[in-house]
């Protein structure tokens, strides 16, 4: 039976206009630029802008360490960032097949993949503990909030459990005995925290020995699952499916920081934690540790050479501006940084000001912070599991726009190894052949 078509109209395509097609069909091209852009910014900013950068920077010097920071970023950060993206998209090659440049330096491209995958699996861990904390927030109370749970010890003593205290304490007319009670029982050098405790005894269940393997937590290995197979979902179709997931997985933490924000400095106290974010300290640019923390966020954040900013790129087109894109997406990653940290210290300079206590008290980073000392001011908050849950979501999506390019960057290395192996060389295009000759001064 024939396939009939409209008159006019030839293999789907109008006459008169260029029917779409990918410039390199054996590998495919983004959809469009934005999905370039979009991914890139997923892979850039990740969970390190949360929960590293802002304790970098208070930690540092506060707006001081803003200085080498951008600096680093001017000098380092984006010519390296141009870099491997204008090498990954002249190869069109994942970053083992852009080293037939230069077959001697192909361990480095072995090395950048094996990297990205020790960072793909440690992601995915982290995922799965966002999803495991996103689904325990579907609740009344959070779990984190008291200490009358199985898995508290006699040290616990929850804000919450705090604050009534003090209440009850004053109703009878006990205003010293409160403020006594109130100071030792806030005194983070000798309590701990229900949201410390629910980390440590509950959800990881930390054994008393590395000996000790303890034993498998289901829950958490369903919701490892379930974080493999989304990853798996959105690299399906490879960039096809990938370059749609990340116009909700990329935008969509922006909205959740956007409504934290705005929550957060409504709070009594949020105006405290941004000053000691962002309050000046001169002194401390003259420390070289200052710089080096500068110069090791800068490179983390961004990636680079990692091999995915050279996987991403090589699916670009040829002629693709690929410097516009290395400052939108260098520039859009800083500014994230600086901006997470106003969400995360307006939060913990209320949590701060409910303790009396100074901000350095509640500051921390890394798992930390995400999972302790955030999900503990969380339920200070009306209607906490809401906000718990908006922030576990993001973290979800965070981490999923940096876990989507990690394991492109394996499928295309496997990919190009393939390639090369089964197909004999062709002679480049006409144009990869001039840009040959301009990029590498007439050596091809």
């Amino acid at each position: 039976m024939t396939e009939k078509q409209l008159p006019g109209i030839v293999n789907g395509a109008v006459p008169g206009e260029p029917a779409k097609q990918d410039e390199n069909s054996r590998r495919g091209n983004w959809g469009n630029q934005i999905e370039f852009i979009l991914t890139s910014v997923g892979y850039a900013v990740g969970l390190g802008n949360v929960w590293r950068f802002p304790y970098l920077c208070y930690r540092n010097g506060g707006g001081a360490f803003m200085l080498p920071y951008f600096i680093m970023l001017v000098f380092c950060g984006i010519p390296l960032f141009f870099l491997e993206l204008s090498f990954g998209q002249f190869a069109s090659q994942g970053c083992l097949g852009v080293w037939k440049i230069s077959p001697m330096f192909k361990g480095v491209g072995y090395g950048m993949m094996v990297v990205s995958t020790y960072i793909g699996i440690y992601y995915n861990v982290v995922i799965c503990i966002s999803f495991y904390y996103f689904f325990m927030s579907m609740t009344d109370v959070l779990p984190w909030t008291y200490c009358n749970n199985p898995w508290n010890t006699p040290a616990c003593v929850g804000v919450m459990d705090a604050a009534n205290r003090t209440f009850a304490n004053a109703t009878s007319g006990l205003a010293a005995v409160a403020v006594e009670g109130v100071t030792a029982v806030v005194n983070r050098t000798k309590r701990t925290s229900p949201s410390e405790e629910y980390w440590k005894h509950y959800v990881l269940n930390i054994s008393d020995d590395i000996g000790n393997f303890g034993e498998v937590r289901l829950p958490l290995l369903g919701c490892l699952a379930l974080s493999w197979v989304v990853v798996f979902l959105c690299l399906i179709k490879g960039v096809k499916s990938s370059g749609k997931v990340v116009y909700f997985t990329a935008t969509f933490p922006y909205l959740v920081l956007t409504i934290l924000f705005i929550r957060g400095v409504t709070l009594d106290g949020a105006i405290n934690g941004i000053k000691y974010y962002l309050t000046p300290q001169w002194e401390k640019v003259l420390d070289a540790k200052v710089w080096g923390d500068a110069a090791s966020q800068i490179f983390y954040s961004l990636g680079c050479a990692w091999g995915g900013l050279i996987t991403m790129a090589s699916y670009n087109k040829f002629h693709n501006n690929c410097f516009r894109d290395s400052i939108i997406i260098s520039i859009t990653n800083c500014a994230t940084s600086v901006y997470a940290g106003f969400v995360i210290f307006s939060i913990l300079g209320f949590m701060a000001h409910t303790l009396n206590v100074p901000v350095s008290e509640v500051a921390d980073h890394g798992p930390g912070l995400a999972f302790v000392a955030y999900p503990e001011a969380l339920t200070l908050l009306p209607v906490s599991p809401l906000w718990s849950m908006l922030f576990f979501f993001m973290l979800i999506l965070l981490g999923l726009g940096t876990q989507v390019p990690q394991l492109l960057i394996s499928h295309a290395c496997g990919d190009s190894n393939l390639h090369l192996q089964s197909v004999n060389p062709q002679p480049l295009p006409p144009h990869h052949q001039d840009a040959n000759i301009n990029m590498f001064g007439g050596y091809t």
